[in-house]
């Protein structure tokens, strides 16, 4: 529901009718909330905002927010608490456990399918179909999504743990998350140590569970929560029976981390260099003319200096002692020849340089640079053109990384944030700014700093021609207030900014 950017229609302070209102909503929605609970979690005194959005399908939804983060949002007369209540109450609602390889899929806007859930030694929690329910990963109970069960826990069981189980609604690092402070998922001690049912992956799971997502304490809750490393989560995980480590592999794509892979010997790691150096030096050193080239000066003249630096070539060391046996298995392989020219002194006579260890055809490579009328005219490219053609194919992308959060991957190239002076009615100007979202800026809270600095009226409208983007416009040429907060204090590069030039020039007198 918030994977995309929402659109705020108003925000406002709740009064203490409302406020009390509120109260006996989620006593009725939440009854296992106690006393002491519910009144620290809606306060009488602290501030509580009241801030009603529309999603980017339009679905209206009211937002409750307290010391700036998020709390409850309520749809269509039902009240969800989100990640940040969660956090503080963690047993607020039923939960059921995945694999952290599946909160990307989540946060992207999937459902939580049944084949990716982990099956607890207790079994699952008792919910109805409809029930509001939460998700953990496994070795940690802080909540990362909140949802509604598709089907009682019976019928889950019924259907052999198949088909949608959650339909999730709020998730950790969506753009509710980031109304608020935007903190890192903590790490809450599990109460009990969960496992797998032997024979609980599928395919289905392993669909949504593509890529390992590690999150990071933070010590951002204000309750006395008690807190484990990440250290001690990875043990719980190491605790699990090997049939169901096992089980997470197949279903999670994430290899057990007992499974070390043995060091190799030095003699091992002594032989890889050597092959190393052996070929950079027929690649890059060797020339036809300086054939036929004897094998002593081969060695100490070109393989030698291909030696990367920290490292010492020792043919001793190796499992081939001495270089007339390692060029010899390289005879065999038909890479070179070798022939004694004169008697007791061997020289390299010739190199394959179309052997497949130098040169490997790559039909998809083919295709890629070539166009079908050069495919069976042109038999080599040079470097650089074969680069060029490559990236001319290439489809644009960019990525965006902020502090504490995993980077933001996009498809096409990132749009300036564009700075417009227009023209009014009674030869007025006003300041449009655009394309502030892509840089993880809020239009709204743009606004609400330069009209404060500026003293000028501020709005936020929806940009024509975009579903989800917003645009800033302030009376008057503001760009100069405008280039210093976004240079200075949000430390974006120049080049992503577009339209500084349209400030206004200061009229010194000589």
């Amino acid at each position: 529901m918030f994977c995309k950017a929402f659109r705020v229609k108003s925000n406002t302070v709740m009064k203490g009718s409302d406020r009390r209102k509120l109260r006996t909503d989620v006593v009725t929605a939440f009854p296992a909330l106690r006393s002491e609970e519910l009144s620290e979690f809606i306060p009488s005194k602290e501030e509580l905002n009241l801030v009603k959005l529309y999603t980017h399908k339009g679905e209206a939804v009211t937002v409750y927010v307290q010391n700036r983060n998020p709390i409850l949002f309520e749809v269509e007369g039902r009240l969800y608490p989100t990640v940040y209540t969660l956090w503080s109450y963690s047993d607020l609602l039923p939960a059921f456990v995945t694999w952290p390889p599946v909160l990307q899929k989540l946060a992207g806007g999937a459902d939580l399918m049944l084949p990716g859930v982990v099956l607890p030694p207790s079994g699952l929690p008792q919910v109805q179909q409809g029930n509001i329910c939460a998700i953990t990963l496994v070795g940690n109970r802080a909540p990362v999504a909140v949802g509604i069960a598709t089907m009682s826990t019976a019928e889950m069981l019924g259907a052999g743990m198949k088909g949608k189980g959650v339909a999730v609604l709020h998730t950790y690092t969506d753009q509710l998350w980031a109304l608020g402070e935007k903190c890192l998922l903590p790490i809450i001690a599990s109460l009990e140590l969960e496992t797998t049912k032997p024979g609980n992956a599928s395919e289905e799971e392993e669909r949504q569970a593509t890529c390992l997502h590690d999150p990071s304490p933070a010590p951002c809750l204000q309750n006395a929560t008690e807190s484990l490393s990440l250290k001690e989560a990875e043990n719980d995980l190491m605790l699990l029976p090997q049939e169901d480590l096992k089980n997470a592999e197949d279903s999670a794509m994430q290899p057990p981390q007992d499974d070390v892979e043995e060091p190799r010997s030095s003699q091992e790691l002594m032989d890889e260099l050597l092959l190393q150096c052996f070929f950079q030096a027929l690649k890059s050193r060797v020339k036809k003319l300086d054939l036929p080239l004897l094998t002593s000066t081969f060695l100490r003249n070109y393989m030698f200096s291909c030696c990367p630096e920290g490292k010492q070539m020792d043919i001793k060391k190796s499992s081939y002692k001495k270089l007339s046996k390692f060029l010899q298995c390289m005879q065999n392989r038909k890479i070179l020849q070798v022939k004694e020219l004169s008697r007791g002194v061997e020289s390299i006579v010739d190199v394959d340089w179309k052997h497949p260890d130098f040169v490997t055809i790559n039909p998809i490579l083919c295709d890629c640079a070539l166009e079908k009328s050069e495919q069976s005219d042109v038999a080599k490219l040079k470097w650089e053109d074969l680069l060029s053609r490559c990236m001319e194919r290439l489809q644009p992308f960019h990525q965006l990384s902020f502090h504490g959060q995993e980077p933001m991957i996009r498809k096409g190239s990132l749009d300036p944030i564009d700075i417009i002076v227009a023209q009014r009615a009674s030869n007025k100007k006003v300041t449009l700014i655009k394309n502030l979202e892509l840089y993880g800026l809020d239009p709204h809270s743009v606004a609400a700093v330069l009209q404060q600095r500026v003293q000028a009226s501020a709005t936020v409208t929806a940009l024509p021609g975009s579903k989800d983007r917003a645009q800033v416009q302030i009376q008057g040429n503001q760009v100069t207030a405008l280039g210093k907060l976004l240079l200075e204090e949000y430390s974006l590069p120049r080049k992503y900014i577009q339209g500084l030039e349209k400030a206004p020039k200061s009229n010194k007198k000589k």
